[in-house]
């Protein structure tokens, strides 16, 4: 049910506030949490001294993205596994804290371990409170989440946000998606915060119980989150459910939300200035880059006590554009087409660069007939080989099977300058995802065929 979502803020003093103001605003926190840290954590006092450099001896912010070292994942891995749950990071006991979340370790690698304070709880839901308004969450709203939270990040910071905003928040990790869509109808769940993924898969099931949302749900606003979403999964779900759709961006070592598509620029995600600050650096020179290059996002986090990371390597690939390119006021910079994907994914595949997120726009875009894909890469005698598996639709005729592989092959060649090895899997056959989707592997080193 599409309605109109006016322009408003959650804090219009910090959200409109000038470009200079807001950078001294960013020095003084960044100060103050250089301070903090250099006092209380050991594992910041070390690397502050090993650089040379005391909190009095960062005097602007371009001393500290000249002279601080970068934080990688290794690092935090490193300092935890020193003196576990934690190690040398926190520079608060945690003993006080009220909330404790983890990576999910499901790439093999140790979790990232992390904790709030009541204090840093009270920052999260703020940081919430602001993207949600944002995105076009108001008071009254009642709201769903697709999944249940457990130890991950998840949507633990919405659910308090959307509370602090004085709306109500329903979490149905106990509920299948049949239960979760009749819940939806018969209580008149207005706002849905799921994974782009899980939007579809809701949007099928829907189909099959013969449930019209685009015309009979009282969904106005669907919030995505936890993977990159091309603009082309974004018109999908905006279609299926005749609603609004606003994408934003969170992390376990953030600890909270730290950009959203507000209303007026969909397709552009303000980053949240006031309490994080961002730098966007070239992933093979390390070097910054301007406005318009891709690049990745280096994190400094600005408004937790408990455990923060600063400068930290995020592996996502993003294109900064500058806050006038947007006409909702804010005066925080965007990022255009939120995360395009991760560094880490980047893979050069016979000299061609590929990131996942491609193959995901072509299927969106111009494959309707499509439900699920997974996408490796492998060893086919000695050579890297691209391998799309692709499950149709169930209503798909059998005998159809190899024009949608044709078809497919001639578009992915032309999008993505490589030819792949299509294959299309009866129904059924490909996982489905309630969380983060894992449609890509890498599996070169661990077989040739």
């Amino acid at each position: 049910m599409r309605v109109e979502l006016p322009k408003r803020y959650w804090n219009p003093v910090t959200e409109t506030m000038p470009r200079a103001d807001l950078a001294e605003l960013q020095l003084r926190k960044l100060q103050t949490q250089l301070h903090h840290l250099y006092d209380h954590s050991p594992f910041y006092r070390q690397r502050m001294d090993t650089a040379g450099r005391s909190p009095d001896q960062i005097g602007s912010l371009d001393d500290y993205f000249k002279r601080f070292p970068i934080l990688f994942r290794d690092d935090l891995t490193k300092a935890e596994l020193e003196r576990p749950p934690y190690g040398t990071l926190a520079a608060v006991d945690p003993k006080y804290a009220v909330f404790h979340h983890q990576t999910s370790g499901s790439t093999g690698a140790p979790p990232i371990r992390s904790f709030d304070t009541a204090r840093d709880w009270t920052w999260v839901s703020d940081m919430w409170a602001t993207a949600l308004t944002g995105m076009g969450v108001r008071e009254g709203d009642r709201a769903v989440a697709a999944f249940g939270y457990a130890l991950f990040i998840g949507f633990w910071g919405a659910h308090y946000g959307i509370q602090r905003m004085g709306c109500e928040m329903l979490s149905t990790g106990g509920l299948d998606t049949q239960k979760r869509i009749e819940l939806i109808m018969d209580l008149g769940i207005n706002v849905f915060l799921t994974t782009p993924t899980y939007a579809l898969r809701v949007a099928q099931v829907a189909t099959e119980l013969g449930v019209d949302l685009a015309n009979d749900s009282p969904i106005s606003l669907v919030v995505t989150s936890g993977e990159p979403r091309p603009q082309s999964t974004r018109k999908i779900v905006e279609d299926v459910f005749d609603a609004y759709v606003a994408d934003c961006a969170g992390m376990t070592e953030a600890g909270t939300v730290f950009m959203f598509e507000c209303v007026e620029d969909p397709g552009g995600m303000h980053i949240i200035e006031t309490d994080v600050i961002e730098e966007v650096l070239n992933p093979e020179t390390r070097q910054p880059v301007d406005y318009g290059e891709q690049g990745v996002r280096v994190m400094t986090t600005l408004g937790r006590e408990g455990i923060a990371v600063l400068r930290y390597w995020t592996n996502d690939l993003v294109v900064r554009k500058p806050y006038t390119e947007c006409s909702c006021g804010r005066t925080w910079d965007l990022y255009e087409g939120g995360i395009r994907g991760r560094a880490d994914h980047l893979r050069k595949v016979r000299g061609v660069w590929f990131t996942p997120i491609m193959v995901e726009d072509l299927v969106r875009s111009k494959f309707p007939d499509i439900d699920e894909f997974q996408i490796k890469l492998a060893k086919v005698q000695g050579i890297d080989a691209l391998i799309i598996q692709l499950e149709p639709l169930a209503s798909t005729p059998h005998e159809r099977y190899e024009d949608l592989r044709a078809r497919f092959g001639v578009e992915a060649k032309r999008a993505l300058t490589l030819t792949p090895e299509v294959e299309v899997v009866i129904p059924g056959t490909l996982p489905r995802f309630e969380m983060k989707a894992k449609r890509f592997e890498d599996i070169r080193q661990q077989s040739e065929r």
